[in-house]
């Protein structure tokens, strides 16, 4: 059986619009408009993850997020626009898991609701596995004794330089590593001119952890200064 989603926004537009996207992913789309309509069809129907709008008439989201929090743990995804990071931080911590600004990006979108849906069914998947050997970091974890890293509990297919990288980064959480450092730690030679070396490599990396890659969440440059792997509170 497909995963089920509520869609509630006041746009109905927007909610046409991401009720086309999903099912063509294959997923069951509800459709409301109000924060009561949401609660509503919540209690009617199986709904395994909810995208919700933050300024709806009659219960707005935050409003919405905290009543849901009574009763589920089910995934819930914010929709806001630019404007309002306030209300994003707010959300967040009321209980959101996470958000996406309007106008969104279609397949960022779906990422991030795959994301979410992994995460909240991986009952006894990979990352009960790893224990206490894995190196942990919100949607990321690398396994040591593997050399192999996973994000969202799947395993990356990265490349042996690449997985050097990413052990380093990630045994140093926060820390920053200049170009040079890390062009010398990884491929054991003098960093002579190494900056754009270090650099693709770390564009590669991004493609295959990031959800959206032109916007880091972990990999993040450090202008003039270098490369980190952001330690993230998830």
């Amino acid at each position: 059986m497909s995963d089920s989603i509520l869609v509630a926004d006041d746009d109905r537009e927007i909610v046409s619009a991401i009720k086309i996207l999903l099912e063509k992913e294959g997923y069951r789309v509800f459709t409301v408009y109000d924060g009561e309509q949401a609660l509503d069809m919540l209690a009617a129907n199986k709904v395994d993850l909810i995208l919700l709008d933050i300024m709806m008439p009659k219960l707005d989201g935050l409003s919405a997020i905290m009543r849901i929090r009574e009763r589920r743990n089910i995934p819930i995804i914010l929709l806001s626009a630019k404007s309002e990071d306030s209300d994003k931080i707010l959300g967040l911590s009321i209980g959101a898991d996470d958000y996406i600004t309007k106008p969104y990006n279609p397949q960022e979108l779906v990422a991030r609701i795959k994301s979410q849906l992994r995460r909240y069914t991986m009952l006894g998947g990979r990352e009960s596995e790893f224990g206490s050997k894995a190196i942990k970091n919100g949607r990321l974890a690398y396994s040591e004794e593997e050399k192999l890293l996973y994000v969202d509990g799947e395993a990356v297919k990265l490349t042996a330089t690449e997985t050097k990288i990413i052990e380093l980064l990630m045994k140093n959480l926060g820390r920053v590593f200049p170009a040079e450092e890390i062009f010398e730690r990884v491929w054991e030679e003098d960093s002579f001119a190494s900056e754009n070396t270090v650099m693709v490599h770390i564009r590669r990396i991004r493609e295959k952890i990031e959800l959206n890659p032109k916007e880091p969440e972990y990999l993040k440059v450090v202008w003039g200064i270098g490369y980190k792997i952001e330690k993230v509170e998830k």
